[in-house]
């Protein structure tokens, strides 16, 4: 029991650690992310707490006001924050691998399985969706890599469906932080089974950088690509 207390003492400063070096990383890009916050903390406490003496409770709604005020506090800054973070990741290769890491539960993300040697690559996930195969750099190279990863999925795994997303501000293409927003909203069309299925004949399949260990994040700029141009056929 002491050792677990323990534990729990030393990681709670690692996770006030965290918090304050997101907070910091926030505020560089967005300096009004403080003033936000703690407008919507302050506005939310004080309107319940308005309502309490209304109503005469005070104390009971004062409690409530406070919980909300926190909570509400916590989503607003965890959206600003994200906001921020994709501010400086966009533009950089393997951007949107950092993101489909982050899109949820239920999702198997394998970076870079298709890529050229002038960093065009596609990303897949695998959920309850199917299939999506997310392209990012030059749009016309991407979708000739989108149209061949698409065609190899449809002889893999041909009952389940095959979603395509290319990065970018472009027409029909997708900003890179809207791209987990995308992702949650198409239909969910298979069961958990499917889903493991799906990934396991995929797994057997081997991917172009299975061989290869991938940081999480942007790739390094100074990476070089594969002279193959593609992953083998």
């Amino acid at each position: 029991m002491a050792r677990k207390e323990n534990a729990d003492t030393a990681a709670n400063p690692g996770r006030l650690k965290q918090i304050a070096l997101t907070y910091k990383m926030t505020r560089r890009a967005d300096s009004k992310v403080g003033l936000v916050v703690a407008g919507v903390g302050i506005v939310t406490f004080g309107v319940f707490l308005a309502v309490g003496f209304l109503i005469n409770h005070p104390i009971y709604l004062g409690i409530l006001g406070f919980i909300l005020a926190f909570l509400a506090m916590a989503i607003i800054f965890g959206r600003r924050a994200e906001r921020a973070a994709f501010g400086q990741m966009e533009g950089q290769p393997g951007a949107a691998a950092a993101v489909l890491e982050n899109v949820g539960r239920g999702w198997t993300t394998t970076p870079a399985v298709a890529m050229n040697r002038n960093q065009d690559v596609v990303h897949r996930a695998v959920g309850k969706a199917g299939i999506v195969l997310v392209g990012e750099g030059n749009p016309n190279r991407v979708k000739g890599l989108l149209a061949a990863e698409k065609k190899r999925m449809a002889r893999i795994v041909v009952d389940v469906p095959v979603h395509d997303i290319i990065v970018g501000d472009s027409d029909g293409q997708v900003p890179l932080k809207k791209v987990r927003t995308t992702m949650l909203k198409l239909p969910r069309v298979l069961a958990g089974p499917q889903v493991t299925a799906a990934n396991d004949r995929l797994r057997a399949m081997g991917d172009l950088m299975s061989n290869m260990p991938l940081p999480k994040g942007p790739m390094p700029k100074g990476m070089r690509m594969p002279k193959g141009g593609g992953k083998p056929r």
